[in-house]
């Protein structure tokens, strides 16, 4: 238990601010953080490394990590994905870019579609972001990359009509950048955004 004077101590740490990383050589990444008149180090959380160990040696069906995106940040990552076969995206090719905060894995990672070519999908709006519950509302710690990309998958290839969702043109104009300051309304037959958080 903490005595008021670790309460205190606490409190003076924040706020923090990250400051470049360095690697090391054995592969560890090390950020170093400035509290309040001080500067420590803190070691990157193990846990993305290790997602991305895992995504690069056992990756999901149709998913590949693209490395040349975690060369300069273990933070952003582009995954390359293939639509999966008997599906109406049989073949296409699609990316899925990750972003990770320094509260991962218990904030979700912000995860849209980017590039060129955006499928065609009732909860998949045509600027890459995606109406998923697990990328907000649902998401808990226990989940990881793996699951995202499995979810997006079976998301994907339980479609049976290419269109966009309703609200597309409205929420296209109108939303916020990152996809998870949205209000989203999740709703089995339809979704709907309900504007900036």
């Amino acid at each position: 238990m903490l005595s008021p004077r670790g309460v205190t101590r606490a409190r003076q740490l924040l706020p923090l601010r990250l400051w470049p990383r360095r690697s090391w050589g054995d592969g560890s990444i090390m950020a170093s953080m400035q509290t309040t008149g001080r500067r420590v180090e803190v070691w990157f959380p193990k846990r993305l490394q290790k997602e991305l160990l895992a995504l690069q040696n056992d990756p999901p069906p149709g998913m590949t990590l693209n490395e040349k995106s975690v060369q300069n940040s273990i933070t952003q990552w582009i995954v390359d994905m293939e639509g999966a076969p008997g599906t109406l995206y049989e073949g296409e090719k699609f990316q899925l870019l990750f972003k990770f905060s320094s509260r991962y894995p218990f904030d979700s990672p912000q995860v849209m579609f980017t590039g060129e070519n955006i499928p065609v999908h009732p909860h998949v709006y045509s600027n890459g972001h995606i109406c998923l519950s697990i990328l907000t509302e649902d998401w808990s710690p226990a989940l990881s990359v793996q699951s995202v990309c499995l979810s997006i998958i079976s998301m994907l290839s339980s479609c049976k009509e290419k269109r966009r969702p309703p609200d597309n043109s409205f929420y296209v104009r109108t939303c916020n950048k990152n996809p998870k300051k949205t209000k989203w309304w999740y709703h089995d037959r339809c979704l709907k955004s309900l504007g900036k958080k």
